[in-house]
Order: structure tokens, then sequence, then C-alpha cells
């Protein structure tokens, strides 16, 4: 593998159609456009993860060893690690309270609790004021 040729991200993207595409994963580029229309996921799958490292796609799936042993076929070279953009951890914006309305908690929670109770004690009411004119 001492003599295989070594590709950048920029070039590897360029390789992203149904007729020529390439995936980076595990650090080596594959040429998989004849394996497209095998592919048990479908071309779409593939084609969606060019341009990139697939590495993470790859593995998310839980590929069979048979798969894994078929990459050898297709593999066309390594890619230059330092053309692959780092990753940059994701965080999530700050969220504002849930109670945007400004009332208080306390009004809320006291709501909560009387509410279903009148709605109790109107259900009584009006089986006891039908069940009196039954009678």
């Amino acid at each position: 593998m001492s003599g295989s040729k070594v590709y950048t991200l920029e070039e590897v993207a360029k390789h992203n159609t149904k007729d020529d595409c390439w995936l980076v994963i595990g650090g080596k580029v594959y040429n998989v456009t004849k394996f497209l229309e095998d592919h048990p996921g479908g071309d779409d799958v593939l084609l969606s993860s060019t341009a990139k490292d697939a590495t993470d796609d790859f593995e998310d799936v839980g590929h069979s060893t048979t798969a894994r042993a078929m990459m050898d076929e297709y593999l066309v070279g390594e890619i230059d690690a330092a053309t692959i953009p780092t990753k940059v951890k994701y965080t999530p914006p700050k969220q504002p309270p849930y109670n945007q309305d400004k009332t208080p908690e306390f009004v809320i929670k006291i709501l909560q609790f009387l509410v279903p109770l009148a709605i109790l004690g109107l259900a009584v009411a009006v089986r006891i004021y039908t069940k009196s004119e039954s009678a």
C-alpha cells in the first residue's frame, strides 16, 4: 500500500455523479461507480456521501464483513488527512425558557390544579342536576 496514490478531498469531491462516484472511508479512497447499481441501499445513499469523509455514514449502517471485504476491490488510493476539514462539535443554541409569557410559575401551578378540579366539579353538578330531574 506504500505505492498507493494520495488524493486531496478536493480531487475526490469532483467524482460525485452516477458515472463517476468516489467515496472516502477510513482514510482510503474508493471508486464505487461500478457498485452503484448493486448497492442494497440504492445509489442515492452512496451519492449523498460523496465530497466528504463518509466513514461515519459507513459505520452507522453496520456493514457486514462481506461488505467490508468487497471494499478492497474498489480501492484507488488514500486521502490526504490534512485536506479533510476538522469536525466542529455542535452546540445547540441557547433556548429561552418555556415560560415566554412571563406568567409567574406559581399562577401556572395553581391553574394546573384548579382547572381539572373545576371540570370535575362541573361534571358532578351536571350529574346531580340530571339525576334529580329524572326522579
